[in-house]
């Protein structure tokens, strides 16, 4: 097989800014453009000047990919090294042998301190602790190749098109209803403020350069010359605010097939999960309106407050804790709980944009953001890329783009009044995005609490199909916690032809819960999880130095031993213990 790559390290980032300068100039150009054809000539221009100064070449395929800490003087050594090998094997002269052996010697020699250098500069660089250990995760556990199967990219576009319009076809078309119309003295949110260059600029440079196959050219880049294009990137971005029109450079994304568990058959598309790519310059368009909406929703406390999904100052962390807390406080009061964990199938996919809309307008959303937010959700389009291979366009007809800055918002708009029914039922909950976590607490005695669960269910399941989302009663886990003092409670709910039967732990945002409220079973994983990961470290040491290992150390006990710590407040010593152990190890 072969590949197509640029060799970016010989482009100069000024070379490419004269280039990029010398066609965007003057900016005239893009002024009297619409906001299509204007995004469209930046992104031509941009894709230009890096083929003429970096054009792509062809090479084989590897089979695997090269190391990270390969630089170019390794590079040459390997050459040099390589060369003395041919000549001595051809010539086996006693001279030749001893010039490879101190090649060899001075290879291994470049080898170890590229290595120390590249691990070094990865662990001096990132000053946040949760953040080092995010790379160091990366470093050590590369993602694996994707496995050979006879899939092809065509079959899984096919899949994922057809497994959301199975369940959408379930849904009955939305009843049409006029939208109100929102005077002065409401709440109202009808347009957007534009952009200004020192905006747009911030805008940049905070972002994660994540690069798409999509994007005109390496958005590290993008990010290096950003002086020459901030003007036009500027117009570009305020055209569409001011017009209410999403471009449609930015409406496609590139998907990628990942195994959902590592146990799982490779072969069956069932096992796979979509994950989107979107081009960088759309996301920093989402970002800018994702600031004036935020600020719009919270101005009138238009969120649902116990949605901890994407908001500044909540995380899987606080929606936990904070249902822990009541659960071990029912408990303490020799009162019996009830949790339900809610699952949906493809929810950020079956979205209906013509509710979603209808939701907007009704928390306030009109004139041109609202045409913004229609343009942003129509006309979408993505293709899969697997194999080394690239499926056709498929078009999208229903959901928010996941891997989106907006979707994850939208979504928690679009769902903002099923805590009215949850609430309705006297149930309280927390939710983050599209997980739902709902309990409540009633006297051991309590005869008519299958009945009540069973009531907030289907009533549940009946908004959920209002609203175009399919509620997984299947996969729906159902844990009893006895109070203090009480027998364990065994109970049966009946929903429809379904029997939902307790089960003794289940999964929520990441953490095992069991039916005793302990953790055991949580820290357990978490101790295992730490150990591995000292483990790896110790692979590395040789190439850190002391006050690196530590910085590591630190980030692991951060990023795991903390959280864990924090949800575990109340637990039993027994219990921590394992995590006291972990602890101990990483001292040392």
């Amino acid at each position: 097989l072969t590949q197509f790559r640029r060799n970016l390290r010989t482009l100069c980032p000024t070379q490419l800014s004269s280039a990029v300068s010398s066609e965007l100039s003057p900016l005239d150009i893009l002024s009297i453009q619409d906001t299509n054809r204007a995004t469209d000539i930046l992104f031509s221009t941009l894709t230009s000047c890096l083929e003429r100064l970096c054009p792509l070449t062809s090479k084989p395929t590897r089979a695997t990919p090269p190391s990270p800490w390969i630089s170019d003087e390794v590079r040459r050594h390997r050459s040099h090294l390589r060369a003395a090998e041919r000549q001595w094997r051809k010539s086996k002269c006693p001279l030749q042998l001893n010039k490879y052996q101190a090649l060899l010697k001075s290879f291994s020699a470049a080898v170890t301190t590229a290595k120390t250098r590249y691990f070094q500069d990865k662990v001096n660089n990132c000053n946040d602790s949760r953040k080092l250990f995010s790379t160091f995760n990366r470093l050590l556990n590369p993602p694996p190749p994707p496995p050979s199967t006879s899939l092809s990219s065509e079959d899984f576009a096919t899949f994922f098109t057809e497994k959301v319009a199975d369940i959408s076809k379930q849904f009955s078309p939305p009843n049409p209803r006029p939208r109100p119309a929102v005077t002065s003295e409401t709440r109202n949110l009808s347009s957007f403020t534009p952009l200004f260059e020192s905006d747009v600029s911030t805008l940049l440079q905070s972002s994660h350069p994540t690069t798409c196959s999509l994007d005109p050219i390496p958005s590290h880049l993008l990010q290096s010359i950003q002086p020459t294009i901030l003007s036009a990137l500027t117009h570009v971005l305020n055209s569409s605010l001011t017009t209410g029109t999403f471009p449609t450079a930015f409406k496609q994304a590139v998907i990628t097939p990942l195994l959902k568990k590592p146990t799982l058959n490779p072969s069956l598309l069932d096992s796979y999960r979509p994950v989107s790519n979107l081009p960088f310059l759309s996301k920093i368009l989402e970002r800018a309106v994702l600031a004036q909406l935020s600020s719009f929703l919270h101005k009138h406390d238009l969120l649902d407050p116990f949605q901890s999904g994407f908001r500044k100052g909540h995380s899987t962390e606080t929606s936990l804790l904070a249902m822990m807390d009541d659960l071990r406080a029912a408990r303490a009061a020799r009162r019996s709980s009830v949790l339900v964990l809610l699952d949906l199938s493809a929810a950020f996919d079956t979205v209906n944009h013509e509710i979603l809309l209808t939701t907007l307008s009704d928390l306030g959303v009109t004139g041109t953001a609202l045409d913004w937010f229609t343009s942003y959700l129509y006309d979408r389009s993505f293709k899969v890329s697997w194999g080394g291979e690239t499926s056709v366009l498929s078009r999208v007809t229903t959901g928010v783009p996941q891997g989106s800055v907006l979707g994850p918002l939208l979504f928690s708009i679009y769902t903002r009044s099923l805590g009215h029914i949850i609430q309705s039922h006297g149930f309280s909950y927390h939710s983050y995005a599209d997980d739902t976590q709902l309990y409540l607490s009633f006297p051991p005695e309590d005869a008519t609490i299958a009945t009540k669960i069973s009531a907030c269910l289907s009533d549940i399941s009946a908004w959920m199909s209002e609203r175009h989302l399919q509620l997984n009663l299947s996969k729906t886990e159902i844990l009893i916690f006895p109070g203090n003092n009480s027998p364990q409670q065994n109970l049966s709910i009946q929903i429809g032809s379904l029997l939902l039967t307790p089960t003794a732990s289940a999964k929520s945002l990441g953490v095992w819960i069991d039916n005793k409220l302990s953790l055991n079973h949580h820290v357990a994983a978490i101790s295992r999880s730490c150990r591995f990961t000292l483990y790896n470290i110790r692979k590395i040491r040789p190439f850190l130095s002391q006050q690196a290992t530590q910085l590591l150390v630190q980030a692991m006990v951060i990023s795991k031993l903390d959280y864990c710590n924090s949800l575990l407040a109340g637990a039993s010593a027994v219990t921590i213990k394992p995590l006291q152990m972990v602890q101990n190890m990483a001292a040392r």
